[in-house]
């Protein structure tokens, strides 16, 4: 099914451990053990030893393009050869463009972009522009337990997640949290998505009138995909809408992981149309499928035209590099260009239900969530009428660690995180390699889960 063969070293030549020399993020560095990796294409890694890696995954979800995609890599090379860096105090050609490219696919007419490094400086910064256009310097932010906003100490407060909860108090940041609209464990007591959906729009409502609306500077949600593993009811984000709009609070939409064709759209929330439509959005990882680093916050003509006499105290060296933004450039006309957005929902809607079918035959798949694009959730359970996790969250069970370290060893590299596995693979991978893929989780579910 997928060659593993060993090859020669591409460069002759022994490459460097890292594990002697580099901390790793979002692990224990002393175990870390993982494969190097020294080329790519398409949906697919080259590692060290000569094997071909299947990236289901996207690295993190950020590789919509695939990796080394031809066009960007051609962009980034002509911007190098023109104009490598100027600081955001000049102005520079693709920082033009690409902004006035993003405000065009939004909708954001008259809006504004300010670009950051990568997602979670654009979610610090969405919340100073929040505040600092509401007139409300600290205002509360309402965000949801269970979601990932990033992993600077004020991300963490943003984020409803139990690994680092206990390094940044949200309170201490001016954070109210509320219960997700998690339909298969819904907070609360209802029967059906529909009504998980509306009372999580409910108690966000009910948090800002608590607190009182002139106090509240914004609410922060991630619209679709995310490592949370919780793909919201339909009536959920239109009815967060509705409700922000009426009570004057801001509301920003974290698409870093959900944008660029993950989730159907180029952005997650225009599924709902203008009834979805945010005042701030969030963006990294598929603005430049990855190829380098880049992110931005998008603000709608309102906010900005409230900043636009104001100082913005804010910004680092490298925001809006040349480089990344010329890559950005050319990453959204490779997305237009191949159709990948309008790619991403119709192959998406066939991953969904062949997953749906494997929830068929494996009862040790207790939800199948998402189907909006490339990207899915499948939640295990030791139950299926119980709905008990294999784990608590967000341990990862043993039984799974080895179902992918597998998957692994047969070529195809899966995400997980507690009792989920995360299918968000390339928008170009080939139709075969993904009925590949699916087929081997299938076998790979039937050996370690026997019924």
């Amino acid at each position: 099914m997928f060659d593993n063969r060993t090859k020669s070293n591409f460069r002759g030549e022994r490459l460097a451990n890292e594990s002697d020399s580099v901390l790793h993020s979002w692990c224990v560095p002393s175990k870390w053990r993982a494969p190097t990796v020294i080329s790519g294409r398409g949906a697919r890694l080259e590692l060290e030893d000569g094997r071909s890696i299947l990236d289901m995954s996207s690295l993190a979800e950020c590789s919509n393009l695939g990796h080394q995609h031809p066009a960007v890599i051609e962009a980034i090379c002509r911007q190098a050869q023109q104009l490598c860096f100027v600081s955001a105090a000049w102005g520079a050609q693709p920082r033009a463009e690409l902004a006035e490219a993003l405000l065009e696919k939004a909708g954001f007419e008259g809006g504004r972009v300010f670009f950051t490094l990568a997602g979670a400086d654009a979610n610090e910064n969405a919340v100073k522009f929040a505040r600092q256009s509401s007139g409300k310097p600290r205002g509360r932010i309402v965000t949801r337990d269970r979601s990932y906003h990033g992993a600077s100490y004020a991300c963490m407060a943003l984020s409803g997640d139990a690994r680092t909860r206990v390094q940044a108090d949200p309170e201490t940041f001016g954070v109210l949290q509320v219960p997700p609209p998690y339909a298969y464990r819904c907070a609360f007591d209802s029967s059906d998505a529909f009504t998980c959906g509306e009372r999580a729009v409910g108690a966000v409502a009910q948090t800002i009138d608590r607190h009182g609306a002139s106090t509240v500077a914004a609410v922060m949600m991630e619209p679709n995909a995310g490592t949370n593993g919780i793909v919201a009811p339909d009536n959920y984000w239109p009815g967060l809408r509705e409700a922000t709009r009426a009570r004057s609070v801001w509301l920003i939409a974290d698409e870093v992981m959900s944008g660029f064709g993950r989730c159907g759209e180029w952005f997650a929330w225009q599924r709902y149309g203008d009834a979805g439509k945010p005042d701030l959005m969030t963006l990294a990882k598929g603005l430049t499928g990855a190829h380098l680093p880049l992110g931005a916050v998008l603000l709608s003509a309102d906010v900005a035209d409230r900043l636009q006499h104001q100082m913005l105290y804010t910004g680092l060296t490298y925001c809006g590099h040349p480089l990344a933004c010329a890559a950005g450039l050319a990453a959204l006309r490779a997305y237009e260009d191949e159709d990948l957005i309008t790619r991403s929902r119709t192959l998406g809607a066939k991953m969904f239900a062949e997953l749906q079918a494997l929830q068929s035959r494996h009862p040790v798949i207790g939800d199948v969530r998402g189907g909006h694009g490339l990207f899915a959730v499948v939640e295990l359970v030791t139950d299926r009428a119980t709905r008990e996790p294999l784990a608590p969250w967000p341990q990862t069970p043993p039984v799974l660690t080895a179902l992918v370290d597998a998957a692994m060893a047969s070529g195809v590299s899966l995400a997980t995180r507690g009792n989920l596995l995360i299918l968000a693979p390339p928008l170009v991978i080939d139709e075969s390699d993904l009925a590949d893929a699916l087929h081997l989780l299938d076998q790979l579910l039937s050996r370690f889960f026997p019924t």
